[in-house]
């Protein structure tokens, strides 16, 4: 399941939808508004997404990482719009044959998603400052011409990170 939506996030339907019988292991990973980013107050965010490539990139992150980890099932579903503290802007859930793949796999897909999916995020600083973000394209205006770009363009960033406890 792939989806880009403005309403809440159902996680335990999400949940649902990965879960499978050969799998011993479901992850779900929620990515939530957070109240401070990197020492500076945020008192919202805001999602846009150029959606028709979102959804085409979404779907081949999906594939890439069926063929990098023995996934059995996976959902990702994204918010737009207006979020608060604490609302859930991101789920990733995955289900595999072990817990090891499980987790290697939505880091992947969540480290990769936020370089190559065209979707931007909004903070709204407590001091009335507005910042568009973007690891890979520097505003909502500067679409990349084909997802193919994204990923040729940002394969090199996923690449060179770090394993997570080397961060």
């Amino acid at each position: 399941m792939i989806s880009l939506t403005d309403q809440d996030i159902d996680i335990g339907g999400l949940t649902d939808l990965v879960r499978h019988d050969s799998a011993g292991a479901v992850v779900v990973f929620l990515g939530t508004v957070r109240e401070f980013t990197q020492g500076v107050q945020t008192k919202s965010l805001e999602y846009t997404a150029y959606a028709e490539m979102a959804c085409v990139s979404l779907q081949q992150l999906e594939a890439e990482a069926r063929q990098r980890f023995p996934v059995l099932e996976v959902g990702i579903v994204h918010r737009t719009g207006a979020l608060t503290l604490g609302e859930v802007s991101v789920a990733i859930a995955v289900s595999t044959p072990h817990r090891a793949d499980a987790f290697a796999a939505g880091q992947w897909l969540i480290d990769t998603l936020k370089i190559r999916v065209p979707i931007w995020k909004k903070e709204h600083y407590s001091d009335g400052r507005e910042e568009w973000q973007h690891p890979g394209m520097s505003s909502p205006t500067e679409f990349p011409r084909t997802p193919s770009e994204i990923a040729h363009n940002s394969a090199d960033r996923v690449a060179a990170r770090p394993p997570a406890g080397d961060q």
